[in-house]
């Protein structure tokens, strides 16, 4: 990991982040700072119904963040480099995309208030995929059992949230990388050159796009 100490993997649905993290985490032998979307009791029903539960379904995850930067400004968490799987900034932007006008300004009275300040990270790594693509994962985890059909058109929003978010991002160092035509999660030879685009990276903003 070098000089890297506090490294985020982001993407949306069906990007692959969270196992790209801990695949990252377990190869140079760091922590894996996770987000516990399963620990957020509204998720289920905001997918279901996502206009009645959205507020809170926010609120849940923003309380999340606000304890994960609590821990690592105190050091506990920065004590030793780790990765992460979230960018403490996403939340603003599901919050955009999940509330109605009046709520989003609720929210972002709140926020202010609960997320005081985060740590800002050495290196954001941005996980792309196609609409084909992202179709496909995800038709393949429904049909496996992994995950529950989400709203239709939910999942574009999504995408096309991220995208606007990360064309204008300078929060960090910032590595685009096209997952398209690659296998990070047991693609040996895939995952060695992503490790090296990590390492050769320079300046604020680099791109790693393999082709067929």
């Amino acid at each position: 990991m070098t000089q890297l100490r506090y490294v985020v993997v982001e993407g949306p649905i069906a990007s692959g982040k969270a196992t790209l993290a801990r695949r990252l985490a377990d190869h140079w032998a760091v922590r894996l700072l996770a987000e516990a979307a399963e620990q957020n009791p509204f998720l289920e029903r905001f997918y279901r119904n996502p206009p009645y539960h959205g507020l809170a379904t926010q609120l849940s995850f923003l309380l999340q963040r606000a304890d994960a930067a609590r821990a690592m400004l105190e050091g506990e968490l920065l004590a030793t480099p780790l990765v992460s799987d979230f960018l403490f900034e996403k939340d603003a932007l599901f919050a955009e995309l999940a509330l109605e006008d009046d709520e989003l300004a609720l929210y972002r009275r709140i926020a202010p208030a609960v997320l005081r300040a985060h740590p800002v990270p050495d290196l954001v790594i941005y996980l792309q995929a196609s609409p084909e693509t992202v179709q496909q994962r995800l038709e393949r985890a429904v049909a496996s059992g992994a995950m529950s059909p989400l709203p239709t058109g939910y999942v574009q929003r999504v995408h096309a949230a991220y995208s606007t978010f990360f064309h204008a991002y300078a929060g960090a160092p910032l590595l685009i990388v096209n997952t398209d035509h690659l296998d990070l999660v047991e693609g040996d030879d895939d995952f060695g050159l992503l490790l090296r685009c990590i390492s050769e990276m320079r300046g604020q903003r680099s791109y790693f796009n393999k082709g067929i």
